[in-house]
């Protein structure tokens, strides 16, 4: 659905009342752009840029959200990405750059929008506030490069000079976005902040647009691109000055070069959303992905075997989309699903003969002699359909909620899988998993092998139509989450990362969510101090994460507070004078309730909604012994601590063997489990232990954390490292606050990055719980925390994180969920 020259529309709940509901994708591979030349000169020192950009090509020069020349390199201001993924801005006049701003935060989500924002003053007297960039509605703060324009400067954009959008210029050579763009605004005059052209969404927490108002001046205009009568109409001004632009290289043909998109921002309908591409973060070394990633070619030597996956994971639904081969050589060219929780993301080798390990894929494809079916559900199937030519369309088909996956070429339902009848030529696939969609490439033998395939998740029209209940990839179609779609369920009010400065003298800490914590961790980061672990069971009392000391008191120095805790005193561990410090924060139930469900009576605090509890109990010393955590689901995650005496603490995590344990206060690797939890997971109502002192020491007490996984707001899973920069990427299914990371095959420490301490991307400052260091800063160990999971971002070559080959386990917490998270 769309609105000729409107973008108000009757949308999803969630994110307010203004909705888009076009975008126009910028293809660099067709040298895409509009133009427009001004027809008088107007204000030169003072204007704003606005847009929602979402990303294309990574790492590569990506000029041209506004760019304006004289006709030679000398002279001109342009704005876009740099290679390094910063955002720029640059004033070059007689080949003397007299502005270069280049952010130290960088921009590589792929999966979600940015609203970006550009604001120029140069009468202003303070040189810091004649240039200004906002990302998301903050302002941009930290540059690698800051120079300033001399006061009053007249720069070239509203000059007289050709304007461009989706071509840039760099040492005389036009240089193409790769993007996609919407709801551009251009004020001549003004100098405005981002609340001219968005706001924060009362329901989701999350930045939304709004529309823009005000005055225009004269060369301002308007850009929505909702006019597809034709490709001359889509650079109409809907601002009323009529600066209309004109439209270079962009096509709207049927097919994979139709370049209007209903890729939008906000959660408008069933159709118009934030849809899924390829996920240039989760693609094998032998892919590149171009054309807002929707298109994926491979040119390697052989032996190759590769996939990409895509940007959405999917967990229940019906969901369709659509793939095109172009052109192939003698390989195999294929898409289809798996389940992320049963795969490495070693994904250059996965699929090379190891269909008979992975229970939960399921692919359709080619060869040279034919389409082609291949599961990997507990034997290795093949099954020839007919033939295949470039330019056929396959149509996919997957019911997570059945586990059924269904293919169609040109409209015409594969025989012997007919959706009516509930049978499918695949076996039924595992429900209650994740799965993503992927195209795959491989081929063995010698020479090179080629492939492209353009693939559409709905975000331009489908070929055929979609069976009937089946939905297209995007953030309107998936599922609401139990927490972060309304503002009594934001996930910042059931964990928040809060840093804060001591002052030596009594305060209170508030969270973000204003919400009574049950459970405070405290660090410093700006000196060596201890870790300290506070709850509502405990009341009074602190362990350390970085020994294994029993309770001690923290009456005199710590209390819980309705929106957060007061600490009380003059203190290194809490509150030193200027001391720097970050608490997390987690929300159970405000008191302890019996709970016997185990053979231990325990003590329980617990949240069902965001899967965590806090439990206490008294050991009895007798193997296999119970105790009820309160979860009414199976816990990921478990961390054990005598309080009675000193003790390690044991961590249980499903992401290892129910025979292995992992030491919060050690920096070991995984060890044999003999004895904290009897080499048993939990279940959904008991943690069980073993006879040892570390959990079940006869009249001893203990406190246990329990952690159950929470769709859009916690993930606890494990990863393989690669020993690269371009390291694996983990889906979450939401916006990390909060990572933790520990190797079970290295002796290494624990590792946490959080959002409040780093709030851009590279985030390089971490903690370790295992010891009781000062916070650091090492782009070794950078992680990119983005809008649907995080990156791995540096080698780690101290070990602990991404060493190639080996293993390592995670927990995450939320700061939105995927399905209303912009891109970070």
């Amino acid at each position: 659905m769309s609105v000729i020259g409107s973008n108000i529309l009757a949308g999803a709940s969630g994110q307010g009342g203004y909705f888009l509901t076009n975008s126009l994708r910028f293809r660099s591979s067709a040298s895409a752009y509009l133009n427009r030349t001004p027809a008088s000169a107007t204000n030169q020192k003072t204007w704003t840029w606005s847009g929602w950009v979402k990303r294309g090509t990574l790492g590569t020069y990506n000029f041209g959200l506004i760019f304006c020349d004289t006709g030679s390199n000398a002279n001109k201001n342009e704005f876009g990405f740099f290679n390094t993924d910063s955002l720029f801005f640059e004033y070059t006049n007689g080949g003397i750059t007299q502005a270069d701003l280049k952010t130290t935060q960088v921009f590589r989500d792929p999966s979600a929008w940015y609203h970006i924002v550009l604001a120029v003053d140069t009468t202003q007297a303070t040189a810091s506030n004649r240039i200004k960039m906002y990302v998301n509605g903050s302002q941009i703060t930290s540059f690698s490069a800051s120079t300033y324009p001399s006061q009053n400067t007249d720069m070239y954009i509203n000059s007289t000079n050709v304007h461009d959008i989706g071509r840039g210029n760099r040492n005389s050579g036009a240089i193409y976005l790769d993007a996609y763009l919407t709801e551009l605004n251009f004020i001549d005059g003004q100098q405005l902040t981002p609340s001219s052209f968005g706001e924060t969404s009362a329901t989701t927490g999350v930045w939304i647009p709004k529309k823009f108002s005000g005055t225009y001046g004269t060369n301002g205009f308007y850009l929505p691109f909702t006019n597809t009568t034709s490709t001359s109409t889509l650079g109409n001004d809907f601002s009323g000055n009529s600066n209309t632009w004109t439209v270079n290289n962009i096509s709207l043909t049927a097919g994979s070069t139709y370049d209007s998109m209903t890729d939008v921002p906000t959660l408008t309908s069933a159709t118009t959303a934030n849809y899924c591409v390829a996920n240039p973060l989760e693609k094998g070394s032998a892919f590149t992905v171009s054309n807002g990633n929707l298109t994926i070619d491979i040119n390697a030597s052989k032996p190759v075997f590769a996939s990409v996956k895509g940007t959405f994971g999917i967990t229940s639904g019906k969901w369709y989309w659509e793939c095109v081969k172009t052109s192939s050589g003698s390989g195999l060219s294929q898409s289809g699903v798996w389940a992320s929780d049963n795969l490495s993301l070693n994904i250059n080798s996965d699929l090379n003969g190891n269909l008979a390990s992975l229970n939960n894929i399921g692919m359709f494809g080619s060869t040279a002699a034919g389409d082609l079916i291949k599961t990997g559900l507990n034997s290795q199937d093949y099954a020839t359909l007919g033939s295949y030519t470039n330019g056929d369309v396959i149509g996919i088909a997957f019911d997570a909620d059945s586990g059924k996956l269904y293919a169609y070429k040109n409209g015409t339902e594969f025989t012997g899988q007919a959706i009516g009848s509930g049978t499918s030529i695949l076996p039924t696939m595992a429900t209650g998993k994740t799965y993503q969609p992927f195209v795959y490439s491989g081929n063995g033998g010698s020479g090179t092998e080629n492939a492209t395939t353009n693939i559409n998740f709905g975000q331009r029209p489908f070929t055929y139509t979609p069976p009937s209940g089946f939905v297209a990839l995007n953030t309107f179609n998936l599922p609401t989450p139990t927490i972060g779609a309304t503002a009594a369920e934001l996930a910042n009010e059931y964990f928040d990362a809060t840093t804060y400065t001591g002052t030596g003298s009594s305060q209170l800490i508030s969270n973000s969510g204003l919400f009574q914590p049950n459970f405070v961790w405290i660090k410093q980061r700006s000196a060596a101090g201890q870790h300290n672990l506070m709850d509502v069971l405990r009341a009074g009392f602190r362990l350390r994460t970085d020994d294994t000391a029993a309770d001690s008191s923290s009456s005199t120095l710590f209390s819980f507070a309705s929106t957060g805790f007061n600490v009380l005193t003059s203190n290194a561990s809490y509150n030193a004078s200027a001391g720097t410090y970050v608490a997390w924060q987690w929300k159970a139930s405000d008191s302890g309730v019996t709970n016997t469900a185990g053979s231990i009576t325990s003590t329980v605090s617990a949240s069902t909604t965001a899967g965590f509890s806090i439990v206490t109990y008294t050991g009895n010393g007798t193997g296999s012994a119970t105790v009820g955590h309160g979860l009414g689901a199976t816990p990921s995650m478990v961390i054990v601590k005598r309080r009675s005496a000193a003790s390690d603490w044991p961590v249980s995590s499903r992401s290892i063997s129910a025979g292995q344990i992992l030491v919060l206060n050690s920096t070991n690797a995984v060890s044999t489990d003999n004895g904290p939890f009897a080499s048993t997971y939990p279940s959904s109502t008991v943690i069980t232990l073993g006879t040892s002192t570390d959990t079940n020491a006869n009249t001893a007490t203990y406190v246990a954390y329990c952690f159950a996984q929470i769709a859009g707001y916690s993930a606890f899973g494990s990863y393989t490292g690669n020993g690269s920069t371009d390291g694996p990427f983990i889906f979450t299914g939401f916006r990390p606050r909060f990572v933790m990371i520990k190797s079970t095959v290295e002796i290494s420490n624990w590792f946490v990055w959080d959002t409040s301490r780093s709030t851009y991307n590279a985030e390089i400052l971490i903690l370790m719980p295992s010891v009781s260091d000062a916070e650091f800063s090492d782009a070794t160990y950078a992680i990119d925390a983005l809008s649907n999971g995080f990156k791995i971002r540096g080698l780690g070559q101290y070990a602990g994180y991404n060493n190639s080959g080996n293993a390592y386990i995670y927990m995450a917490f939320a700061e939105n969920p995927f399905k209303y998270a912009n891109a970070r």
